[in-house]
């Protein structure tokens, strides 16, 4: 080190300044990061305390150092967060106020940008509790100077209110907040290297909770405890390393705090860093690469240490398994959300497991993520996914039947991509891992786009995203094989970056994976032709006339057939929806749509739903209605109101019966509520047609739960002219338990709850039910999982608990209490357990993230009581 920055007394803005730029200049030349921050932390330190002592703070109040100044690593223009410790007596904290503002004032004339806060210790206490960011920060509060017995005072206090598990629940939503803030995915092309997943910040969380619990302070502790092996550990440093390494050099070129790596710092960077220019390859690019794999890793490294952590914190909870049922499945098993095996010599014993971990994963809703022995092992087995191993029929036939599956398909390619299983099994996948694209709509990396533009064909699929693009659900839910458009996603974009036409190039890869995987001739010239025509419908779309009947005539004869213009458009519109969340908008849906129906006329095809799931069962419906002389044209006000989600969930007879009840009270002013003995055998079913409003489903829950109901699905739906429309499977109550019957309860039900929902009463307080032996003997950790749709307009919310009366009623009277009004709902009973999703309006939640935050945690408490 310049001895300059170790003997020089740093009195005044001039000499912070001059030993800073020692620190910084010796840092340009040999990349020590750790050294640099420690030295600008230890540089602060001097400062601060001269200024300190000049204000005569020292016998009275103590100064302390929290965030990342507390923890020693100051970047070079991070910020300087400060507590200023007020002692209790409020006589004497006021006598220190004058001489506290001065210090305040003289920290900024030097030029030092600081953070501050001016607290007593139990106002430190009381903000932590209450605010999860005071009680992180303060989490790394380092004396500085002033009254050390103050500040132990503040150790004791705080480490007595410290509560291991609800900080680590609390820092584990806040991660998946942050998350889904930068697309849940490392991979833009503009990353922010400290709060984008595989950042920075994602190593701060694992060193935040593991201190929390008294795990240790340093990755090393967290080795020695044996909850990381020696390669993780060496990863942990070398990834963590680099990431610092990046973001003081990012400092440093912009002259002020940048975080996020935009384009035009990328080259500058390579070049502070030693790399630079080849012929095949930008020195940005190959910074870029460096960066995405270690945020990789990072992200691996970042689950596998929770679930260790979380498995200390939660050890009744981690040693509760359940096998996984289905044949060949015997190898597996679930542990509190998580997919786990029984052998972690699996993948090297068997390497054909390997796929059928992704398989075993789609087919589990009940699992969210793989377990740290997953990752291990496959990481350990690597070197078996060979050539041989991709030649294997059986690997090849699993491959196909993940894609297949009817849900969780995105997910478990999400997972193969992130350990390197995917780029393994497709090497050409593998040379785009990391791939830049330079161009002004993509915001993500190709590998990461392919996999966007897979989960976005994906989600036409499912009911609970037919909101999103009610056109493209009703296309694909009559389209044959549908899976097809998976893999077309998947290899569309997968020879970007070789040079040439990626949309050619990649006809040779669509094609070889087609033969040996053993896909019919048919299939196989509609996939090779959607990878090299899949820029073409956009294109004549956004850059031509498509009123002029030359130009939809032209685009006609290329589609050829309606199945190949309903596979090119629905890819498109997901590909177009997977390059940027800025690019996609109404009109370019407009445009896209307008030139698919055009071109279906001139191909002479039929309407595009005129044979779908959705067609079909409105004509069912129509003909039970008939069978009750009601005309077709009585209910078109009625039908008019509702969306294509509403005719998918319901079937013919469910649609006959609410249609029947309410096609002559479209608009009616009072509730009414119909029920009847449910069609599934047990219990009733009940439908409720109401104004909508913010805390409906918490007073429908309510009355159910009063009467003993327990509810078995629940499907809610918003007309479009602002009416709920919602309809309950409930079982069991009071009455049947003292020997009534169901039908007893039909004119009841409809009359009580009618007169229920016509009072404005407040909420009654829930009266949650005893848990059941077997979830007393085996504990279900409740889990909650928020995440926004593309839109914007609603909010995912999944629960995970052990099921118990009055469940749904006290999560509704939670988001009831912060006016979230629910769109939907999917309420999932699988024996002992629930997996509800409730779909959320995003009205309150997009405004307010702290909303969000404090939502979860709230819906945790509740599910935990």
């Amino acid at each position: 080190m310049n001895s300059s920055v170790t003997t020089n007394k740093i009195t005044d803005a001039a000499s912070l300044r001059s030993a800073r730029e020692v620190a910084y200049t010796e840092f340009k030349k040999t990349q020590a990061v750790g050294k640099l921050t420690k030295q600008l932390s230890k540089l602060t330190d001097q400062l601060l305390a001269q200024l300190w002592s000049a204000c005569d703070l020292n016998n009275e109040a103590t100064l302390v150092a929290v965030g990342g100044y507390g923890r020693g690593a100051l970047f070079p223009y991070s910020d300087i967060d400060i507590l200023i410790l007020l002692p209790a007596d409020e006589e004497k904290a006021r006598t220190l106020s004058k001489q506290v503002e001065r210090f305040v004032a003289s920290c900024w004339d030097t030029g030092l940008e600081i953070g501050s806060s001016v607290r007593t210790v139990a106002e430190c206490i009381s903000e932590s509790e209450q605010d999860i960011t005071v009680r992180t920060s303060l989490l790394e509060a380092r004396y500085l100077c002033g009254q050390r017995s103050l500040f132990k005072e503040f150790a004791k206090a705080y480490e007595g209110a410290m509560d291991p598990r609800s900080f680590f629940q609390a820092k584990l939503a806040e991660q998946i907040q942050r998350h889904y803030k930068y697309q849940d995915t490392p991979y833009s092309l503009e990353p922010n290297c400290k709060e984008s997943p595989g950042g920075l910040r994602d190593l701060q969380v694992i060193s935040w909770v593991s201190k929390a619990a008294l795990l240790g302070n340093t990755f090393k502790d967290l080795h020695e405890a044996g909850l990381i092996t020696n390669r993780e550990l060496t990863e942990l440093n070398r990834n963590q390393r680099l990431l610092e390494t990046l973001r003081a050099n990012l400092h440093l070129i912009a002259g002020r705090r940048q975080d996020v790596i935009a384009f035009d710092l990328q080259s500058p960077l390579a070049h502070a860093m030693g790399i630079e220019e080849e012929s095949s390859r930008r020195a940005s690019e190959a910074i870029m690469r460096r960066y995405y794999w270690a945020a990789k890793a990072v992200t691996q490294l970042n689950d596998v240490l929770l679930q260790n952590i979380e498995a200390l914190l939660f050890p009744q909870e981690s040693k509760t398994t359940h096998p996984i049922p289905g044949e060949g499945n015997e190898f597996f098993i679930e542990r509190q959300g998580v997919l786990d095996i029984t052998d972690p010599q699996l993948f090297q014993k068997h390497p054909e497991q390997i796929l059928r971990t992704f398989l075993v994963f789609a087919q589990t809703s009940s699992v969210k993520s793989l377990s740290a022995n997953i990752f291990r092992a496959l990481y350990n087995a690597r070197t078996k996914m060979d050539s041989k191993w991709r030649a294997n029929p059986i690997n090849r036939a699993l491959f196909i039947e993940i894609l297949k599956q009817p849900e969780g398909v995105s997910r478990a390619f999400h997972l193969m991509n992130r350990s390197s299983v995917l780029g393994r099994y497709l090497p050409a996948f593998r040379k785009i891992v990391g791939q830049m694209q330079h161009d002004l709509f993509h915001v993500y990396t190709v590998d990461q786009h392919i996999l966007m533009v897979l989960r976005n064909v994906r989600r036409f699929m499912v009911l609970e995203y037919t909101h999103e693009f009610p056109f493209c659900s009703s296309l694909i839910a009559r389209f044959e094989k549908p899976w097809l458009l998976v893999i077309a996603a998947l290899f569309h974009d997968i020879a970007k970056g070789r040079g040439g036409d990626h949309s050619q190039l990649g006809k040779a890869d669509m094609r070889k994976f087609a033969k040996e995987h053993g896909l019919d001739k048919k299939d196989t010239e509609l996939l090779v032709w959607l990878v090299a025509e899949h820029l073409n419908m956009s294109q004549v779309a956004q850059k031509q006339d498509i009123t002029d009947p030359d130009v939809v005539k032209a685009f006609a004869k290329k589609m050829g057939d309606e199945r190949h213009l309903t596979a090119l458009y629905l890819l498109t519109v997901a590909d177009v929806r997977g390059t940027s969340p800025k690019v996609w908008n109404a009109w370019k849906g407009k445009l896209l749509e307008d030139l698919y129906r055009a071109t279906l006329r001139v191909l002479g095809g039929a309407k595009p739903d005129a044979s779908s799931e959705l067609a079909l069962h409105q004509e069912e419906s129509r003909a039970k209605l008939r069978l009750y002389g009601i005309s077709d044209a009585s209910y078109e006000d009625l039908w008019k109101q509702l969306d294509v989600a509403f005719f998918l969930r319901q079937d013919s007879s469910d649609i006959a019966w609410l249609t029947r009840h309410l096609y002559n009270k479209v608009n009616t002013d009072q509730p009414i509520v119909r029920a009847r003995l449910s069609p599934v055998g047990e219990g009733l079913q009940v439908a409720i047609y109401v104004k909508d409003q913010e805390d409906l489903f918490a007073r429908i829950c309510a009355y159910f739960e009063r009467h003993g109901f327990s509810i078995w699905d629940a499907r809610i739906h918003t007309t479009h002219h602002g009416y709920a429309l919602d309809s309950f499977q409930i079982s069991g109550s009071n009455l049947v338990d003292e020997g009534g019957s169901y039908r007893d309860l039909i004119q009841l039900v409809e009359f009580e709850l009618t007169a229920a929902l016509s009072k404005a009463d407040p909420l009654p307080n829930p009266s949650m039910g005893r848990l059941s032996r077997q979830s007393r003997i085996f504990p279900i950790q409740p889990r909650v999982h928020m995440m926004p749709d593309d839109r914007g307009r609603y909010y995912t919310l999944a629960l995970s608990a052990s099921d118990r009366t009055g469940l749904l009623y006290t999560i509704s009277r939670v988001l009831a209490k912060h006016q979230v009004s629910i769109h939907s709902a999917r309420i999932n009973t699988l024996g002992e357990r629930v997996e509800d999703v409730l779909l959320l309006d995003a009205a309150n939640l997009g405004k307010n993230p702290k909303l969000q935050i404090q939502l979860e945690t709230e819906l945790l408490e509740a599910l935990s009581t």
